[in-house]
């Protein structure tokens, strides 16, 4: 059920981590557009110097604070930078993030670690970061997961372990918060395959370049959600129904699920050798993008992940539908 509704997004300031490329930039320039106070941070300074100024000349505010999200100091440094220009913050978003492809047994240790400093320990540093802040104004946490958070893929499983940990830290300091009263909201989204740079930014073991499994959506759908969240938050929200389907099928027929996604390594290849395979887990990657190179269809719109952000307005359009289908009917039919 969603919470009761924070500020309206033109009133806000939002520090959006990760925010250099992929989802994270997708959200900070629509958040931007819609008259929010970005703050941007990321590891690459350059990238969110350019991203700033496109903000700026479009009409937006934002600034930004170069930032690795796996040193604690850092995170502290980019909430005091926060407070010192706007004095508050109200949506606080844990976008970063990165993968490794590769068979669990192959990839060494120290790839593990560096993974999860950034993907658990970086979201978790964010989220302990923000909170006081996020109770003196009532905000909202909203934390990326995936549709890995429910299920395991091969070829990612420190990945799918990571976005494990963050669901379970998530709903555990959820909890936490209802216990005390607290008047913060914590969103959890979980998007299925998005059409963002990150495979191009996975540190990779294999000897072919890889690719998103089908289905794969836009990366405005997630920004969509997110920003939705800011203002509406809700406790999960899955954007792709096709992700939907794949964490339903995990809880109910987990044996079965093990059988589909033992298949599943060969849809995350493609044909032509690696192209950059030390990937961005420890040096920065091409930043300024929203959009991968998925070589197959990309879904503009998810209808379910509409459908449950604006559930009234879904109805009314579909009863709109079939009003006007039945008129025509009936039409028709006095016509003959």
């Amino acid at each position: 059920m969603p919470s009761a509704r924070k500020k309206p997004l033109d009133q806000q300031v939002i520090v959006i981590t990760g925010a250099s490329s992929g989802i994270g930039l997708a959200t900070a320039r629509m958040a931007a557009e819609r008259g929010a106070k970005v703050v941007l941070a990321a590891r690459n300074g350059e990238a969110l110097t350019e991203i700033q100024g496109d903000i700026a000349r479009n009409g937006g505010e934002a600034f930004h604070v170069v930032t690795d999200v796996s040193d604690r100091s850092q995170v502290e440094a980019l909430a005091r930078a926060v407070i010192d220009r706007y004095g508050r913050i109200d949506t606080w978003v844990n976008d970063a993030g990165l993968s490794i492809i590769g068979r669990l047994e192959d990839v060494e240790d120290a790839d593990h670690r560096r993974l999860f400093d950034v993907n658990f320990w970086g979201l978790v540093y964010g989220s302990l970061v923000a909170l006081p802040h996020l109770k003196r104004s009532g905000g909202t946490l909203i934390n990326l997961g995936s549709v890995a958070s429910d299920v395991a893929f091969p070829l990612q499983g420190m990945y799918s372990a990571s976005k494990h940990a963050i669901k379970g830290f998530t709903d555990s300091l959820r909890i936490e918060l209802k216990e005390e009263g607290a008047p913060v909201a914590v969103t959890l989204i979980k998007p299925a395959a998005i059409d963002t740079p990150f495979p191009a930014h996975a540190r990779n073991y294999t000897d072919r370049e890889p690719k998103l499994p089908p289905p794969v959506y836009r990366t405005e759908e997630v920004a969509e959600a997110i920003a939705h969240a800011a203002e509406y938050p809700r406790r999960d929200i899955y954007v792709g129904g096709g992700g939907r389907i794949m964490s339903a099928a995990q809880a109910v027929a987990p044996r079965v699920f093990d059988a589909v996604g033992s298949s599943m390594a060969g849809l995350q290849m493609r044909d032509d050798p690696p192209r950059r395979p030390e990937g961005s887990l420890y040096e920065t990657g091409v930043g300024g993008r929203t959009r991968g190179s998925h070589p197959g269809y990309v879904m503009r719109r998810s209808l379910y992940t509409r459908s449950a952000l604006h559930p009234l307005t879904t109805a009314a359009v579909v009863a709109g539908v079939g009003f006007a289908a039945a008129a025509s009917l009936m039409g028709g039919s006095r016509h003959r």
